[in-house]
């Protein structure tokens, strides 16, 4: 039996509580209450920071999620911090197309879109051989199936715009770059949303652009809840599975924070990031790049 529950493991591992100086904001016309980002996910972990981090730089957010309770923890998060933008929840389950097409519709309710967070995901942890097809199939609707989708439904938004433009950012990982065992739906699917992100980029002109955002581990409740089975599974302390499976390939010997992830995403469709277009943000401490 793992030597934390999972509640020591969220005490312990889980995400830091954001503050303001956290949240990168950078000056650029497009980030303007006017306009809005749609950030699926958003009831928790890198997608509850990275819509506190678009309400930092003035946008309105859609933030999805089939967690309407944690969306309104958001909303007022974000009001507590005095963010100069707002928060607007929408509960929505991404494997429901009538739910993806109507979060897109809130969103141009609320004013132009012009962003397009694609960060809800999901893990379930099993060899081929028993792996549930079922699991799968769930997986794949939420991770890739639907931000193709929802990608569909922005694109006339996004052209439809005064200047024609729009960006969609893609939450990767480190395993759409290399992989580890027993996690073959993750796995397949990151790698499948690169390809989505180039194809999204390929047709875009420039002018929609797309982008993938790749970090190894990072501080969620995804992350910490799986830790005390991981350990049990491998015969493990949570420290050491820690330490000797999730960070061993590192050069940096610590797991991100969510706002580090979410300011990424800031910066990648800032214009700042102007040819940032079907490319990766990589930024895994050295992962999949050293040895």
């Amino acid at each position: 039996m793992a030597d934390m529950t999972v509640e020591e493991a969220m005490e312990k591992y889980g995400p830091s509580e954001i503050t303001r100086d956290d949240l990168l904001e950078l000056d650029d016309p497009g980030f303007a209450p006017e306009n809005v980002a749609i950030v699926t996910g958003a009831g928790a972990g890198i997608g509850r920071a990275t819509a506190l981090a678009f309400a930092a730089n003035g946008l309105t957010v859609v933030g999805a999620d089939v967690d309407g309770e944690g969306l309104e923890e958001v909303a007022d998060r974000a009001e507590a911090l005095s963010l100069p933008g707002t928060v607007v929840g929408v509960e929505g389950d991404l494997a429901d197309d009538g739910d993806v097409e109507r979060i897109v519709e809130e969103a141009a309710a609320n004013g132009t879109p012009r962003y397009l967070i694609n960060n809800a995901g999901l893990q379930h942890v099993a060899p081929i051989e028993s792996f549930p097809i079922e699991k799968y199939d769930l997986m794949h609707d939420v991770m890739l199936r639907a931000p193709l989708l929802l990608t569909k439904h922005c694109l006339p938004h996004f052209r439809d715009a005064e200047d024609g433009r729009g960006v969609v950012g893609n939450m990767c990982s480190v395993h759409g770059h290399i992989v580890t065992r027993d996690k073959v739906a993750y796995n397949t699917l990151k790698f499948g949303l690169r390809g989505l992100t180039q194809s999204i980029a390929a047709e875009g002109e420039g002018r929609v652009r797309a982008f993938t955002v790749s970090t190894a581990y990072v501080k969620t409740g995804l992350v910490a809840r799986q830790l005390p089975d991981t350990a049990d599974r491998r015969g493990l302390t949570v420290d050491e599975v820690v330490e000797q499976v999730m960070l061993e390939r590192t050069r940096v010997k610590e797991m991100m924070e969510p706002y580090e992830v979410a300011n990424l995403f800031v910066m990648g469709c800032s214009r700042h990031s102007s040819h940032l277009d079907g490319g990766d943000m990589t930024h895994e401490a050295g992962m999949s790049l050293t040895y």
